[in-house]
């Protein structure tokens, strides 16, 4: 998914390997504090002296902080942090991800196993029984069915189409067995079928009422841990207990979303005792050292901040393919289409310096699209670009571009060297980013314009390519290193598809294939047709990578049970309780 104050959802949510240096660990800074009922002790002469038991409480909110409201709540059209992290808690997958590795696996999921065809092309699900959705009907086959054939179907406008481009079938064995076959063998299936299921029953089954059904925003039957409540736009979406809860019923009573769009608001309200969770900017770490009651998970992510780069003409937008799936050929963009102006743009800012002075050490030097949480597939040879500005000047003068008019600003016949740079108004890391690039692009020679805008005008810009540059960020990207969704032509579809850089490469699009259809789906097999796929990204330039990201996930220690993985705060929200004495 893309950030979440300014972004939009995509790809994988798993991990394989976790970064080996520094990245998993939970910093605590209240080392003092009881995980555990004491026991027993004895008093300063010896004699003993029971020591009160702490007893969980069942009961309590749990609040936490989200930057912007959700925009929809049906599991297949949510595209933005906000709702995603909503639904998580409302609606079941079939499948889990291990908190620590990424991998995805039965635990968590509906399914309780699965089977694999010779050929790997057919998969076979064993769903557990007696889930219910929480108005009692059954949670089986057709549901999931229904959903994956809801993605695929012309008359919804789903984000996740790219997940059921292979399925060729879906079959209902009986309600507790699932066949899904694939039109042809893939090393990514798990994490194709990641999606939320709907309540089929709810739904007209032709789905003509999926895109505008009162459910999406209204969500009144659920299954997961927590089912909806009430939700006021720009306040508060507010949760409730899910009793029939296949995994138990969670001992918290209600989960508020808050949405506090500032950082400031957000790390006031950590501190107060008014949220029990928050994403924390780096420059807010120092605040919250002697705070005793304030822990603080700190993990290197699946994701990067970037620069995008629009390929594509913003006055001419067109699909990637024709009706026939044909290359479309894209009208370039005026400046960002020549590769020389991509390269100066790449070498006029200081990326090691912005990680050090913006993100205060909180990210880490990224020059390619598979970040190293993927270690068997990543190239750590490759190297960012080196901060140089002149030869950021050379490379524009090598490609016509000129200060002619001698006021700063480089010109290429009636052409001026003049880009908006857009970025979430909400995002505070984003503003001072957009500033760097601002400053060090215009001592180059560039007019660059740098524009705040809201939330939802970002994602509309940003997915119907009427931009230049964009300021964004991949999270959530996952264990496997395949990222067709953001490269392939088939997904440069002007209003929903993140190839919204109109990046075309039929080299990328036949490596990309090889390497998700790799027999065996052995890891050393697949890894040098990623680092293929990485030389060529980064040597193209449609993205330039400003850092890896780390999260920094502070929470009230109040609560029990609570085990952060790298991969997921709350796999496992339904076993938390608070402590009382």
């Amino acid at each position: 998914m893309l950030r979440s104050t300014g972004t939009v959802c995509c790809r994988h949510s798993a991990v394989i390997a976790l970064l080996p240096l520094v990245f998993v660990m939970v910093a605590c800074f209240n080392a003092g504090s009881s995980t555990g009922p004491a026991q027993s002790g004895e008093n300063s002469d010896g004699s003993s002296a029971a020591i009160q038991l702490v007893r969980p409480l069942q009961g309590g909110d749990w609040q936490r902080a989200v930057s912007a409201d959700p925009t929809n709540l049906n599991p297949i059209l949510t595209a933005d942090a906000a709702s995603t992290a909503v639904t998580a808690m409302l609606f079941p997958r079939l499948v889990g991800q291990d908190p620590m590795t990424g991998q995805y696996v039965a635990n968590g999921g509906l399914a309780e196993r699965w089977e694999v065809s010779p050929d790997g092309q057919v998969w076979t699900f064993y769903l557990r029984p007696n889930v219910l959705w929480t108005d009692e009907d059954p949670v089986d086959a057709s549901d999931f069915k229904f959903t994956y054939d809801a993605i695929a179907s012309d008359k919804v406008d789903s984000p996740y189409k790219p997940l059921v481009s292979s399925i060729s079938s879906i079959e209902i064995v009986n309600p507790l067995t699932v066949r899904i076959t694939f039109s042809e063998a893939r090393c990514d299936v798990l994490s194709t079928l990641r999606v939320g299921w709907m309540p089929s029953h709810l739904y007209e089954p032709d789905f003509s009422d999926v895109m505008d059904n009162p459910l999406n925003l209204d969500p009144e039957v659920t299954a997961g841990p927590f089912q909806f409540q009430n939700w006021l736009p720009g306040e508060s979406v507010v949760l409730r207990r899910n009793a029939r809860y296949w995994q138990g019923a969670p001992q918290i009573q209600r989960m508020i979303f808050r949405v506090l769009p500032d950082a400031e608001d957000r790390l006031a309200g950590l501190l107060a005792g008014q949220l029990d969770e928050a994403r924390i900017e780096p420059r807010q770490l120092s605040t919250l050292i002697e705070v005793p009651n304030l822990s603080v998970a700190r993990f290197a992510r699946d994701g990067y901040d970037f620069l995008a780069l629009n390929l594509a003409s913003p006055e001419n937008v067109q699909a990637g393919l024709n009706e026939i799936g044909a290359l479309v050929f894209q009208d370039p963009h005026p400046i960002l289409g020549d590769h020389a102006v991509r390269q100066a743009i790449a070498h006029a800012i200081d990326l090691q310096g912005t990680i050090d002075t913006v993100y205060l050490g909180q990210g880490y030097p990224l020059a390619v699209n598979v970040p190293p949480v993927i270690p068997w597939a990543h190239d750590p040879s490759l190297q960012l670009y080196s901060y140089d500005p002149d030869l950021a000047r050379a490379l524009l003068e090598d490609a016509g571009w000129f200060d002619t008019n001698r006021d700063g600003v480089r010109e290429k016949g009636t052409k001026r060297l003049q880009l908006r740079l857009i970025y979430a108004e909400d995002n505070a890391l984003y503003a001072r980013i957009a500033e760097v690039i601002e400053d060090q692009l215009d001592a180059v020679g560039f007019l660059i314009s740098v524009a705040p805008v809201p939330m939802r005008t970002f994602s509309s810009s940003l997915l119907n390519q009427t931009y230049d540059l964009a300021l964004s960020g991949w999270i959530g990207l996952g264990a496997d290193p395949d990222d067709r969704e953001l490269w392939l032509a088939a997904n440069d579809r002007p209003g929903s598809g993140f190839n919204f850089v109109s990046y075309q490469n039929p080299r990328i699009e036949e490596l990309l294939r090889q390497g998700l259809t790799v027999p065996g789906c052995q890891l050393q097999d697949r890894a040098p047709i990623y680092r293929d796929v990485q030389q060529i990204i980064h040597d193209d330039l449609p993205y330039l990578f400003i850092s890896g990201t780390v999260q920094n996930i502070a929470y009230n220690n109040r609560w029990n049970q609570l085990a952060p993985g790298p991969w997921s705060f709350y796999h496992n929200v339904h076993e938390w309780y608070s402590i009382g004495q």
